[in-house]
């Protein structure tokens, strides 16, 4: 979430792991059984799965990866890192440009990977996806490596940059001094003259994606990139697909599973999207999710007074932050970098360093520098990490890649009238969040791509257990969405697991019951009882 109107987009926080990256501040069957319960497997076979879209071509179905060592990620990818080392090596995978001309033109997906350790017992490829929409797999996924080396032992652990994102073929809309431009503009207007501002901003992006990516904007698509997968299980060698799916990577998983449910293996979903929700309703629950992670952060805050910059009271604390932010948006607070930290990128710092509890403390930093010392230095470094801004001034598209996919996917088109509507209801949910999640419903008025579904279908009959888990305290996927996926997977197939904690996602969140249950249904097929719950 940035500046201007375009980036409040529904799912617009929904950055997994990602953002966390990038701020950069800091019922059981046997062991070789498959989660299906219909005997044992060999985990260890090198048969090729046959791809389920009969259509493709040879070409892609035979396709032989050629595997080197990895370079450090480009600028798209997020940059500024070194490459991964010895442990991860990459390639590309050729895939349709558009699944409908399967003969047609292709593109190529960048993938990464980090082979099993233990390769007698190795079960297959696990592929993740981190979420956005938007973020780089490739560039993600060795930054959480040791995160999941238990995983490793029994699986090559794998992940892609997603069609549209990064190095496959990745959206390019505007220059990085375009975007920085943007900052200047109000996201959340309030009168004519910043709507029109903020409205002609808007113009002036879509009309970048649609010059400089037109070809490939219709073609981003979440079945699209659903296929890929499958695809790419089958060249990968597995006859069923391992996967673990992070924030919007739940949404993908789940539209894998209606699309292909006989190919389903060990499936995890974590901090769940609720695939029954409009992006009007998404932004309203990010706005209520992001409010109770802030009610959170500030009852823990302000019972360390002497240390919390916003007193001993929540209810006051809230209000010192409200009015901050009124007073950056007539007045942007100065930083060492020469740029401003202004109202809308405070809102974003903020809620950046909600996406985990171990990012408080930046948080708390950053408000004492904020409220106490005059400067922004801090809040808008947070801020930048969710832009996808790096420290030489640089922008991945993860950005642009996610307005792309959200607008594709998403039929609804709302106006200015639809906003201030629903205005009142989006205050009550948030006084700090509220405003801007509104008008984020505009973020795909102006799109030139028509989009594809109500929300996405994910009902897998016939699908093996996909174990879903949900946190309570996530603030960008609210843990009521877990519950919708299982239901809308259907019976006998999602599995809940609930895991009472803080931040957005729950394997990495440091609850031992959590990350056992997990590895045990990933390592040994352990599917547990539905509703489990881990304190």
């Amino acid at each position: 979430m940035s500046s201007s109107i375009r980036t409040k987009r529904a799912r617009a926080l929904v950055s997994a792991a990602v953002v966390v990256a990038l701020t950069g501040v800091a019922g059981c069957n046997d062991d070789n059984g498959d989660s299906e319960g219909k005997g044992k497997e060999s985990p260890s076979s090198s048969a090729p799965g046959a791809p389920s879209d009969s259509g493709l071509p040879g070409s892609l179905t035979g396709q032989k990866l050629s595997w080197k060592s990895c370079p450090a990620p480009s600028t798209l990818q997020g940059g500024g890192g070194k490459a991964p080392g010895s442990a991860w090596q990459c390639t590309t995978m050729r895939v349709p440009l558009d699944y409908a001309k399967p003969d047609g033109e292709t593109i190529d997906l960048a993938l990464i990977r980090s082979k099993a350790t233990e390769p007698s017992k190795r079960i297959g490829s696990l592929i993740f996806n981190f979420g956005g929409p938007g973020g780089s797999g490739v560039s993600t996924l060795p930054a959480f490596g040791s995160d999941y080396q238990r995983l490793r032992a029994r699986y090559d652990l794998v992940s892609f940059d997603p069609r549209g994102v990064g190095e496959s073929a990745g959206v390019k809309c505007q220059s990085d001094r375009e975007l920085d431009a943007s900052d200047s503009v109000d996201g959340s207007p309030d009168d004519a003259a910043e709507l029109a501002a903020a409205t002609a901003d808007q113009k002036n992006f879509v009309a970048a994606c649609e010059k400089n990516s037109g070809k490939v904007l219709p073609h981003v698509d979440t079945v699209s990139a659903a296929r890929d997968m499958d695809l790419m299980r089958g060249v990968l060698g597995d006859k069923k697909l391992y996967y673990f799916g992070i924030s919007y990577g739940t949404e993908l998983g789940g539209v894998y599973a209606h699309l292909y449910p006989k190919n389903v293996g060990r499936v995890v979903l974590d901090a769940v999207v609720d695939p029954t929700e409009d992006p009007e309703r998404g932004n309203l629950g990010q706005a209520k999710g992001f409010q109770l992670a802030l009610d959170n952060y500030l009852k823990d805050c302000t019972a360390n007074a002497l240390t919390c910059p916003l007193g001993s009271d929540p209810d006051k604390a809230e209000q010192k932050i409200v009015s901050l932010l009124k007073r950056l948006d007539k007045q942007p607070l100065p930083t060492k970098s020469g740029r401003e930290l202004t109202q809308d990128q405070a809102v974003s710092g903020i809620a950046a360093a909600l996406y985990s509890k171990d990012t408080w403390q930046y948080l708390t930093m950053g408000l004492t520098e904020a409220l106490h010392a005059g400067h922004g230095n801090l809040l808008l470094l947070l801020a930048d990490s969710m832009s996808g801004r790096d420290q030489n001034g640089h922008y991945s598209n993860q950005g642009p890649a996610n307005v792309a996919i959200n607008c594709v996917d998403d039929k609804q088109r709302y106006t200015v009238a639809d906003v201030k509507a629903k205005m009142p209801e989006y205050r009550k949910a948030s006084p700090v969040f509220g405003e801007y999640l509104a008008w984020g419903m505009l973020a795909c008025t102006d799109w030139p791509v028509a989009g594809r579904t109500d929300h996405p279908e994910v009902s897998a009959p016939g699908s093996a257990p996909i174990l879903v888990v949900g946190n309570t305290g996530d603030p960008a996927t609210p843990y009521e969405g877990a519950r919708k996926m299982v239901k809308a997977l259907g019976e006998g197939v999602g599995v809940e697991l609930t895991n009472k904690g803080e931040g957005h996602g729950a394997y990495n969140g440091g609850n031992d019951c959590t990350t056992k249950t997990v590895d045990d249904y990933l390592l040994k097929g352990k599917v547990p009882a539905d509703g489990k719950v881990c304190s």
